[in-house]
C-alpha cells in the first residue's frame, strides 16, 4: 500500500498478484511443511526467552576467564611496593641504623675515627 493516498500503486498489485499465482502453484504437501515451519517459529518467538547462562558452551569460557581475573587481582596486590628505586634495602637498614640509639653506644670512643671516615668519604665523592 502507498502512504499517501491508501491505494495499491500498479507496481503493489503486480507484485501481489505474482505471490499470489506462485502461492496457488506449490502444492498441499509443502504449503503444509512451510506452515507448520512458521507457527513453530512463532511459538518460538512467544515462549520464554533463554539466558546466556543457558548456554553450556559458554560456561567453561565464563568461569576459566572469572579465575584468571582472581588470579591476576591476587597476584598484582602481591607486588612488593617500593618506594625508592635501586637501593631500597639499603636505605631501609640506614634508617633502622639511625634510629636505633644502642648503635650510637657502640661507637663509643672510636667516634674520632668515624668522623675521620666520614670526612674521607666526603672528600672522595667530591673528587671522584
Amino acid at each position: 500500500m502507498s502512504p499517501s493516498d491508501g491505494a495499491p500503486s500498479d507496481y503493489e498489485r503486480d507484485v501481489r498478484a505474482a505471490l499470489e499465482d506462485s502461492v496457488s502453484r506449490i502444492d498441499a504437501r509443502v504449503r503444509s511443511r512451510l506452515n507448520m515451519a512458521r507457527h513453530a517459529a512463532l511459538a518460538e518467538l512467544a515462549g520464554p526467552r533463554s539466558g546466556w547462562w543457558r548456554h553450556r558452551a559458554l560456561l567453561p569460557t565464563g568461569v576459566a576467564a572469572a579465575a584468571l581475573m582472581v588470579v591476576g587481582l591476587v597476584v598484582w596486590h602481591q607486588r612488593p611496593y617500593s618506594p625508592v628505586s635501586g637501593g631500597s634495602q639499603t636505605a631501609v637498614e640506614d634508617l633502622e641504623l639511625l634510629a636505633d640509639d644502642e648503635a650510637f653506644e657502640l661507637i663509643g670512643d672510636d667516634g674520632a675515627f668515624y668522623e675521620w671516615a666520614a670526612a674521607q668519604s666526603d672528600e672522595g665523592g667530591a673528587s671522584g
